[in-house]
């Protein structure tokens, strides 16, 4: 099962910005919210792990070369 979490959930754990977030989905580059009626979104809560662990991992990478 599938965990949605809050902007204020995907802020915190990815320390970004609300226009950050934004800019980095228009881009391609963050996942993308969930409609759930209204003005109402959420994020994917594994998705946005992913997106972290790849940073990580990019991260790693650098240290490696």
């Amino acid at each position: 099962m599938q965990k949605l979490i809050t902007l204020n959930a995907v802020k915190a754990c990815t320390t970004k910005s609300r226009s950050y977030i934004y800019d980095a989905m228009g881009r391609g580059e963050f996942p993308k919210q969930v409609k759930l009626g209204g003005r109402s979104v959420a994020w994917v809560e594994s998705e946005v792990q992913e997106w972290i662990d790849a940073r990580i991992a990019a991260r790693d990478e650098e240290c490696v070369h």
